[in-house]
């Protein structure tokens, strides 16, 4: 069959959903939080505000924009900008330039009553704080960008942010850009003081870490604050040791054994709560852990995985186990940030700039967990790439009448009425949201 083609007039978008999340800023008053902030002076009066510059950048992340040239996803948008109400689109340039502006100092004024703002509007208590660090591989000589620990590109420079993660709530509660040579728990104190800040006082019930976090000075400040905390151990020698010769484990099920002790390192002033975990490889193939080097030529340490957690708490081996298998979903979420929101290819020269960048990705992703919850009502977490097409990928142009102006949407009949229950959902959106756990 032959096509011929034609030309509309009509101005029409390929994201027409992304009015939703537009809507969500509003009813949340994103603008006044972006009036209180210290945000950089435009040098030009021809330049962009920066309230136009975050918005629009961020609405670029939630389109798929992955990289600072991807940004031209929304420049030539003509009905995001009348969403937004832009007299016009900003280029790639113009937020390279505009983060340029950013510094140590300026970073801290602005992100640490941001992260305030946003939790502000959710009320929620007793919270689980994952914290963790990634690596970015950088192909450049940008700033920051060192020989350190890269395990799928080895002596590639790298950054190596620092995390921390909501786990009730799926958010990002801090994030700090390091230099690829930084050590996993280097000044982690400091970071967790700051994230307390941003956190407003919000009470922590459980800080969980991996085995990078597996240091006297994390363990101290933790009791020092009274926090509650499941630290996974580095299996040194005399921690394997202290596996070697206990005898007495529990059988959870096929394959599972777990036992407790009390361990106190050389380094240590005092003895902690040690819970230890034993899979046993023949019955469980994919059993997760590690083998015991120092007696790898005794077979029944050849036959089983080991992990060992260091407590504050005096729950059962098994419950302790099982909270902190829990905090493998903040790798899930940096997976996310890295594939969906470009969490490692938005990078500057500028140490600082690529940071603030990135601190802006945190919280296009956290608006992004937010109406997860709130206006899709969704017990499945569904990633950004599925979002992206199921809900915001939606054609559609403006038309106007007398005064008020209409979004014309193209979805299949049996969509409509879905989409209009989020459209509700979203205009009987409120804050301060209460979430229970």
């Amino acid at each position: 069959m032959d096509y011929k083609i034609e030309f509309t007039d009509k101005e029409i978008t390929p994201w027409a959903g992304i009015l939703m999340l537009k809507k969500m800023l509003e009813k949340m008053d994103f603008d006044s939080c972006l009036d209180g902030l210290d945000l950089p002076e435009q040098g030009s009066n021809r330049g962009y505000s920066s309230h136009q510059l975050i918005k629009q950048f961020i609405t670029s992340v939630w389109c798929g924009a992955n990289r600072f040239e991807h940004t031209e996803v929304t420049r030539q948008d003509e009905v995001i900008r009348q969403f937004w109400g832009f007299e016009r689109m900003a280029g790639h340039k113009s937020f390279q330039r505009f983060f340029n502006k950013f510094d140590f100092g300026t970073n801290q004024k602005v992100f640490t009553p941001l992260y305030q703002w946003f939790f502000k509007n959710l009320q929620f208590n007793n919270l689980t704080l994952d914290v963790d660090s990634t690596i970015h591989t950088r192909y450049g000589t940008q700033q920051g960008a060192k020989k350190g620990y890269n395990p799928k590109k080895p002596g590639r420079l790298s950054h190596h942010p620092l995390m921390a993660f909501v786990a009730e709530t799926k958010m990002v509660a801090n994030f700090w850009l390091r230099s690829g040579d930084a050590y996993t728990s280097n000044n982690i104190e400091a970071f967790l003081d700051d994230t307390f800040e941003k956190l407003q006082g919000k009470k922590i019930g459980l800080f969980r870490a991996d085995s990078g976090f597996y240091d006297k000075k994390v363990l101290h400040y933790l009791e020092d604050k009274k926090l509650n905390y499941i630290v996974a151990v580095r299996l040194y020698a005399p921690v394997q040791q202290l596996i070697a010769s206990h005898k007495n484990w529990l059988r959870l099920s096929s394959g599972i054994e777990v036992a407790e002790s009390v361990y106190q390192s050389p380094l240590w002033d005092k003895p902690r709560r040690i819970v230890m975990v034993r899979q046993h490889i023949p019955t469980r193939p994919k059993a997760t852990g590690r083998s015991l080097k120092l007696f790898q030529d005794e077979g029944i340490y050849k036959q089983y995985r080991y992990s060992c957690f260091i407590t504050s708490l005096d729950l059962p081996c098994e419950q302790i186990w099982t909270l902190y298998r829990q905090r493998a979903d903040s790798e899930n979420r940096i997976k996310e940030l890295k594939y969906d929101f470009g969490s490692d290819s938005f990078n500057q020269q500028s140490f600082y700039a690529t940071e603030a960048a990135l601190n802006f990705v945190m919280i296009a992703y956290n608006f992004i967990s937010l109406f997860r919850q709130v206006v899709l009502g969704q017990k499945i977490h569904q990633q950004m790439k599925t979002l992206r097409y199921n809900v915001f990928a939606i054609g559609g142009y403006i038309v106007k009448n007398g005064n008020q102006r209409i979004l014309k949407l193209s979805l299949a009949m049996k969509r409509r009425e879905w989409f209009t229950g989020l459209w509700m959902n979203v205009n009987s959106f409120t804050t301060p949201l209460s979430f229970t756990f």
